[in-house]
């Protein structure tokens, strides 16, 4: 059986960070996912990181993000992660990540919809895959070990102890479990709910979920980005903030709110600030391949969507992941980004905090499940066994049913949780029915069998849209 001090499920910026700073605390951690590495740097961002470069402290930026998210902000939480802003920026800035920059030598930092200041900072629309590049090269420099290809399928745990996981081998089709002292989920949110499952799996939440865990913030689900209507292709928001205008049809000026509360409007960037082109040409060049649009010459019709999710497992300040309202905690489970809900969102999400509160939290959980990794002694084995032969089961179950495409499942998934409309009780029924419903795969080899993949996600995806549900 395989054993590791620590390991991360995920492959962004929160995983990433976790894995930096769990090695940096003197532990062996392992990162595993189920995509090839630097497949996430291909992620176009919605928002760069928000940072209090030019104010007199993060205050601010605390009660901006306090007022955008409502009563459920966790206070302290928020002056935390916001007080961390500027030394996360430092810290990327040391690591090499290259910021643009103003006329007086400081990060530049533009102006966005619920902030008080301007205080967006980042590397234009490549924010994003410029962060995830620097902390993949950090990963290199320590030696980190990643294997991709391997698609987790439970927690295993033992009196409120983790001791490992179960994991399918995409590239074979075996499935296996590796010990460990300490799991960190920090894997992408569940926004695939509402378009594909590639665009968003929850697999951490899924995970938590089908180990009893008890999600909080489900219900906080509010668009949070503007996307080009007709693709699931999401724009920067900084590049309002050097040039970028949106309008109404009828040609009146508008702003982000008017988007993401369903107006239909078109941004229009043929006034984008010269200086600013070369920090945006990725996008530019997104939208002619995507719809031929050349946004020297076109308006762009852009709509609401949602990027981000930000209900997860409950964690305290190291990420731990707790029960009993805050008051216990399952020792070794930790959680980050958008596998966790640390309290920092609530009703809404303020631009820029995504990214911050991925960066922050995965330090936190990371450098938490090092330290304490010599005081933990492995185990479980009989349980672990116990719980490979179920997860096989799980595995083998799916080349034996008759039913449905993949593709028809979450078809019929996404409209159930788009038509939700807070009818607990009868998207409940309905949920119930889907999962009722086998899948049929048309691939009957389990070697790269990306049919099964997306099956198994699915049916993790069918359990965080009832957590949804029940929490309305």
């Amino acid at each position: 059986m395989e054993s590791w001090d620590v390991v991360i499920v995920g492959n962004g910026p929160a995983a990433l960070r976790a894995a930096i700073a769990s090695s940096d605390a003197g532990t062996i951690p392992l990162l595993i996912h189920d995509s090839g590495i630097s497949s996430s740097q291909g992620t176009a961002p919605s928002a760069g990181i928000a940072a209090s470069i030019k104010e007199v402290d993060s205050t601010a930026h605390r009660d901006d993000t306090i007022s955008r998210g409502g009563e459920t902000v966790d206070r302290s939480v928020a002056a935390r992660i916001c007080g961390e802003a500027v030394g996360t920026i430092v810290e990327l800035e040391r690591w090499g990540l290259v910021l643009r920059r103003s006329s007086d030598g400081l990060p530049f930092t533009s102006s966005a919809s619920g902030h008080g200041q301007p205080r967006l900072t980042g590397c234009g629309d490549s924010t994003n895959s410029s962060v995830t590049k620097i902390l993949e090269e950090q990963a290199i420099k320590r030696n980190i070990t990643r294997r991709n290809d391997l698609l987790p399928l439970s927690l295993v745990l033992d009196n409120n102890q983790i001791r490992g996981l179960t994991i399918l081998n995409v590239a074979n089709g075996e499935v296996s479990v590796i010990q460990s002292k300490s799991i960190i989920l920090a894997t992408d949110g569940y926004q695939g709910l509402w378009s594909n499952v590639a665009n968003g799996a929850g697999l951490g939440n899924s995970l938590a979920i089908n180990a009893g865990i008890s999600l909080r913030g489900m219900g906080n689900i509010a668009y949070n980005s503007m996307k080009v209507t007709g693709t699931d292709l999401h724009l920067p928001i900084e590049s309002i903030g050097s040039g970028g205008q949106i309008c109404k049809e009828s040609g009146e000026g508008t702003n982000v709110e008017a988007v993401l509360e369903g107006e239909s409007c078109v941004i229009d960037f043929r006034n984008i600030d010269t200086s600013s082109e070369v920090w945006f040409a990725q996008t530019a060049r997104r939208i002619q391949d995507r719809t031929g649009l050349n946004i020297s010459t076109d308006v762009v019709p852009i709509s609401g969507a949602i990027s981000a999710t930000t209900g997860g497992a409950p964690v305290d300040e190291n990420g731990r992941v707790t029960f009993d309202n805050g008051e216990m905690w399952i020792t070794g489970l930790y959680a980050a980004g958008r596998s966790a809900n640390t309290g920092f969102h609530g009703d809404g999400i303020l631009a820029g905090n995504v990214l911050l509160e991925d960066l922050v939290s995965g330090a936190a959980a990371g450098a938490h499940a090092g330290a304490g990794a010599d005081s933990v002694q492995f185990g479980g084995g009989d349980i672990l066994s116990n719980e490979l032969s179920a997860s096989d089961d799980k595995v083998s179950n799916f080349f034996e049913n008759s039913g449905i495409s993949v593709s028809e499942f979450s078809s019929k998934l996404s409209s159930i949780v788009k038509n939700m409309n807070g009818n607990a009780q009868k998207t409940l029924s309905e949920l119930s029915n889907l999962k009722a419903t086998n899948v049929q795969l048309t691939d009957n080899s389990k070697v790269m069998n990306t049919e099964l993949v997306s099956a198994l996600k699915l049916d993790g995806l069918v359990a965080i849209a009832e957590s949804i549900a029940e929490s309305k």
